[in-house]
């Protein structure tokens, strides 16, 4: 359901923000070991069309048919967006502590307190700050912008499960990611950065002409078995959070899941997989 949201919704942030978000690749070049049933893999010659100099020896590469676009071209567009939406932003306001009643919340933030008719705990690896118990925790991935001069590009998303390398346009890849259980720590590591960054030439070698550009570590939210969370956790309080890799794909779908629940709506689906209580240790409070 959200990547068919997707075309629509870029086009309203495009629409509100005044910015492109231009879609860099329509296909990916997926590298397995063992090929799913049904799949053929790709000729070598057929590769090679689309990622020049991509070192196959060990893998099998089936074509995806998947449009990508920048994370940071959203990111740098939704503020924007947002503000001509007419959403109020405070942005640098933690939250400190809720409390549920009177047909509303009230909030107690670093900018003071603050009323609202409900609440939506979307703190992603923060959440459990917010909502004590919340089985939730970050996931650190240290990623890759790279910069590769001239004229041999690649014109699609090459993926293993060890690495992924997608073009960025004008010569420029992302590349990821680390997994880590590191707590909050975002500190950049040069060891991992030339790790990842080796595997990513191993597998496309036309990188070892690149450099690298820029360097960051986030931090995604996973619960324990790996699925979002999405549930009401009181009165006029819910949580969506835990959507691990997939926050930036199953975005608009949660958001339209959630947004009917809370105006009083019936979610569109069943959520029974997707609450809280499936944690026998865990619960919401």
């Amino acid at each position: 359901m959200s990547l068919s949201l997707y075309p629509a919704f870029l086009a309203r942030v495009e629409e509100l923000s005044g910015a492109k978000i231009p879609i860099r690749t329509t296909v990916t070049l997926q590298g397995v070991r063992t090929l799913p049933e049904g799949v053929t893999a790709l000729r070598d010659v057929e590769i090679q069309k689309l990622a020049p100099g991509a070192n196959t020896r060990g893998w099998s590469f089936y074509w995806m048919e998947e449009n990508s676009f920048d994370a940071w071209d959203l990111a740098e567009a939704l503020p924007a967006a947002a503000l001509a939406a007419g959403i109020e932003m405070r942005e640098h306001t933690s939250v400190r502590g809720l409390r549920a009643g009177n047909g509303g919340v009230e909030l107690e933030t670093s900018a003071g307190r603050i009323a609202a008719g409900s609440f939506l705990n979307a703190a992603g690896a923060w959440a459990a700050s917010i909502h004590g118990n919340l089985p939730v925790s970050p996931r650190k991935g240290h990623m890759i912008t790279a910069e590769l001069p001239g004229k041999n590009q690649m014109q699609c998303v090459l993926r293993t499960p060890n690495v992924y390398i997608v073009p960025r346009g004008k010569g420029r890849y992302t590349i990821g990611p680390t997994l880590e259980n590191a707590g909050f720590d975002k500190e950049v590591y040069p060891g991992q950065i030339q790790e990842l960054f080796q595997k990513a030439q191993e597998l496309w070698p036309t990188l070892r002409e690149g450099t690298i550009a820029e360097t960051w570590a986030g931090l995604r939210p996973g619960s324990d078995d790996g699925l979002p969370i999405i549930d009401q956790a009181e009165d006029h309080c819910w949580v969506a959070t835990g959507h691990f890799k997939n926050g930036i794909l199953l975005g608009p779908g949660t958001a339209r899941v959630v947004g009917q629940w809370m105006t009083g709506g019936q979610p569109p689906m069943d959520l029974s997989p997707f609450r809280a209580s499936r944690f026998a240790a865990s619960c919401v409070s």
